[in-house]
């Protein structure tokens, strides 16, 4: 069943197109013709606050037309317009890249969350892919007691040693008592969860508490326990792992 399971992963990375932080990436892509890294709009990666040219962004609307609103604009105050950094492939939400210097910002390093990579020591090579949910995916979800639907679109990371899958992550957003944290939950190439780590937040424990993660690991969708609906910190986390872990089986292994 493992080399089954690792032949539907690779075949299944393969077959789609690359796109990190799908949303945003994909209008940015058909704006200016390349995928950007987490750090055009976030201050530290994906999971962080926004930086300037991410709040304009938002500002503007979050759609394809918003580019046009703020190419004028100079979201870092480096001197360079928005749209004239994007074209020559600098970052426009970083001072430090301009289009003259763009920097590293779009070095594989950067296009995979650092938190991402930490749980894959040794490894260099992502395909980062889009999880745009289909009908049926959102179909098979629901089979599994999960609620899915075209909001939750992500991407799944799968790092790649040897040629080989060697498992995947993502990264799932959650709310307790008002205030949101983000979790990186990844598994191993037969889609097993094997980590649960909180980051990029105050609001809840780290991922040393083990009472809190350690349960979680080891299983996969199908074996994740169902959310209680108690308001409990642990109940958040529960469901959110949950929903990652069914996203990726949904995405990537096939009927």
């Amino acid at each position: 069943m493992r080399g089954v399971l690792i032949t539907i992963l690779l075949w299944a990375a393969w077959q789609m197109p690359a796109l990190a932080e799908p949303s945003f990436a994909r209008m940015y892509k058909s704006q200016f013709g390349y995928v950007p890294s987490c750090n055009a709009c976030h201050k530290d990666g994906g999971g962080t606050p926004l930086n300037a040219y991410g709040d304009q962004f938002k500002d503007a609307g979050m759609k394809q037309t918003s580019f046009a609103k703020i190419a004028g604009l100079d979201a870092d105050a480096d001197g360079a317009a928005n749209e004239a950094e994007a074209r020559a492939k600098a970052n426009p939400g970083a001072r430090s890249s301009t289009p003259d210097n763009p920097g590293p910002w779009l070095d594989t390093s950067n296009l995979i969350p650092k938190e991402v990579q930490a749980l894959f020591p040794g490894v260099r090579s992502y395909l980062p892919k889009d999880a745009i949910l289909t009908a049926s995916e959102i179909s098979r979800a629901k089979a599994m007691g999960v609620h899915l639907a075209a909001e939750d679109e992500n991407t799944i990371y799968i790092p790649v040693k040897d040629k080989k899958a060697a498992g995947t992550a993502v990264i799932v957003p959650a709310v307790h008592e008002g205030k949101q944290f983000f979790l990186v939950v990844a598994t191993d190439k037969s889609l097993t969860v094997t980590d649960v780590v909180p980051f990029n937040t105050q609001h809840v424990p780290a991922a040393e508490d083990a009472a809190l993660y350690k349960p979680l690991t080891g299983q996969n969708a199908g074996q994740l326990p169902a959310p209680k609906g108690d308001g409990s910190l642990a109940d958040t986390i529960r469901a959110s792992v949950k929903k990652a872990a069914t996203l990726i089986t949904v995405r990537l292994k096939k009927d």
